[in-house]
C-alpha cells in the first residue's frame, strides 16, 4: 500500500491566534512581538498584510516600524498559543491516531489507508483545512506526499490556505528547480557551503556525487542528497498522548431554524464519528454537541453515556442535547464529538436497561460492524443513514 503523509502547517500562527480574540486587526498589518511600548524586541509572527511591507519573522521592531509605521503590535501570550495548538492537534487526531507534532504550529499525519473514511488525499486535506478554519478560525497549508520530507516541502509551496501534492514522480518538475536554500534541512551555513561547492539548486544537490558531498559535509550531506532525490524512510511517530476525542462539524449551506433538518445533519455527523471510533477501537462516555448561531455565538452541551462507538447511541445522545437546547435563533454550524474513551471492550447501549435490550444492542453493534467492513471495502457511499437519504430527496 502506498504511504500517504500530510504535513499540516498553520499560517502565521501566533498572530492568527490573536485575531480570534482581536477581530479589530482584520485587514490591518499586525504582528506578535516583544515590547510594543518601547518598540524593542523582534517580530515573532507577522500577518500577511504586514508581510506585504517586508515585515518578517525575527526582524527587530525598529526595522519593522520603519517599513510599516502603522504596524499593530500585540505582545506574545504563549499559554494561549499552546491552548490553540492543542485544539488544532485534537482536530488532526480525529483523522488518524498517528500524528507527530513537529512544532507548536505544524504536524505530520500518517494518512495511509484512510481513503475509505475520508476520501482521496486532496479531499481529506480540504476537510481538515475547513474544520480548522471553521471551528478554530485559523488558517493552514497542507502538504501531501508519500514521505515526511516531501510533505514538508509541499506544505511550503502555497501559502496561505494551500493544499499541494508532491509525490516522488513530481520532484523533477516541482522541487528540483528551487534554490538549494529552500530545501527543508538546509540552513544558512549549509547553504553557503553548498554554494561554495557549486551546488545552487536542489537539482544540483540531487545529481551531485554522494561521496564528494559526504567528504565536505559529513553524514548530513549524504542524507541531504537522498532527500533531494525524494528518498525519506523516516516513519511518522505517533504522539505519546492518545486520541482524546473524535468529532465532526459542518458549516451549513444556509442558516437554519428547522430542528428536523438539524437532526438530519447531526445523524450524518454521528455516523462519521461512530465509524471513525470503530476504526480506531475507541468507545467513549461523553457526547458533546456544538451549535454556532448566525451571529457567531457558539454553545457546547454534553452528556455522559455508557461507553459506546455505535452511531445510534451517539446520535441518540446528540439528538437529546439538540432538543433540550434548540431555540429560534438561526444556526450556521453544527458539530458532535465523542470523548472520554476507556479500554472497556464490552459494548453497552445508551438505552440498555434489561437483558432483552442488551441482546438487541448486540445486534446493532454487529450490524454497525458489518457496515464498517463494507465501507472499508467499497467506500463510505455504499451505505448511508436513512435520514441522510431522506434529506437528499428534499
Amino acid at each position: 500500500m502506498k504511504r500517504v503523509v500530510f504535513l499540516v502547517d498553520m499560517n502565521a500562527f501566533y498572530i492568527s491566534c490573536e485575531k480570534t480574540r482581536h477581530p479589530e486587526i482584520e485587514g490591518k498589518p499586525a504582528a506578535v512581538a516583544g515590547d510594543p511600548v518601547n518598540r524593542t524586541g523582534i517580530i515573532l509572527t507577522a500577518n500577511y498584510e504586514a508581510r506585504k511591507y517586508g515585515v518578517k519573522t525575527a526582524m527587530v521592531l525598529r526595522e519593522a516600524f520603519r517599513l510599516c509605521p502603522d504596524l499593530l503590535i500585540i505582545p506574545p501570550d504563549h499559554s494561549f498559543y499552546e491552548k490553540k495548538s492543542k485544539e488544532v492537534m485534537n482536530i488532526l487526531s480525529d483523522y488518524t491516531p498517528i500524528v507527530e507534532q513537529n512544532s507548536i504550529d505544524e504536524a505530520w499525519l500518517d494518512m495511509t489507508g484512510c481513503e475509505t473514511l475520508f476520501g482521496q488525499p486532496a479531499e481529506s486535506a480540504k476537510s481538515i483545512m475547513e474544520r480548522i478554519k471553521t471551528e478554530l478560525e485559523l488558517w493552514c497549508s497542507i502538504g501531501i506526499s508519500e514521505n515526511k520530507f516531501l510533505a514538508k516541502m509541499a506544505s511550503e509551496m502555497k501559502k496561505p490556505l494551500g493544499i499541494t501534492e508532491l509525490w516522488v514522480k513530481d520532484i523533477q518538475e516541482k522541487m528540483w528547480p528551487l534554490p538549494v536554500n529552500h530545501m527543508y534541512g538546509v540552513g544558512r551555513q549549509t547553504a553557503k557551503k553548498l554554494d561554495g561547492m557549486g551546488i545552487l539548486t536542489i537539482k544540483d544537490l540531487a545529481q551531485a556525487n554522494k561521496e564528494y558531498v559526504y567528504k565536505r559535509l559529513g553524514k548530513t550531506g549524504a542524507e541531504l542528497v537522498l532527500l533531494a532525490n525524494g528518498i525519506d524512510t523516516a516513519p511518522v511517530k505517533q504522539n505519546k498522548e492518545d486520541m482524546k476525542s473524535i468529532g465532526r462539524s459542518t458549516t451549513l449551506p444556509r442558516d437554519i431554524t428547522d430542528i428536523e433538518y438539524a437532526k438530519s445533519i447531526l445523524q450524518e455527523l454521528s455516523d462519521d464519528v461512530g465509524m471513525t471510533a470503530r476504526k480506531h477501537g475507541k468507545k467513549g462516555h461523553t457526547v458533546q454537541i456544538t451549535i454556532k448561531y448566525s451571529d457567531f455565538n457558539t454553545i457546547t452541551r454534553q452528556m455522559t453515556i455508557d461507553a459506546t462507538c455505535n452511531m445510534k447511541d451517539i446520535y441518540a445522545a446528540g439528538e437529546m442535547l439538540l432538543e433540550n437546547n434548540w431555540s429560534k435563533e438561526p444556526v450556521r454550524l453544527l458539530g458532535i464529538s465523542l470523548s472520554g474513551f476507556d479500554n472497556n471492550t464490552e459494548q453497552i447501549s445508551l438505552f440498555q436497561a434489561d437483558m432483552n435490550e442488551g441482546k438487541q444492542e448486540d445486534k446493532i453493534d454487529n450490524l454497525e460492524e458489518t457496515i464498517h467492513k463494507l465501507r472499508q471495502k467499497y467506500g463510505m457511499e455504499i451505505i448511508k443513514p436513512g435520514i441522510h437519504v431522506k434529506k437528499e430527496k428534499l
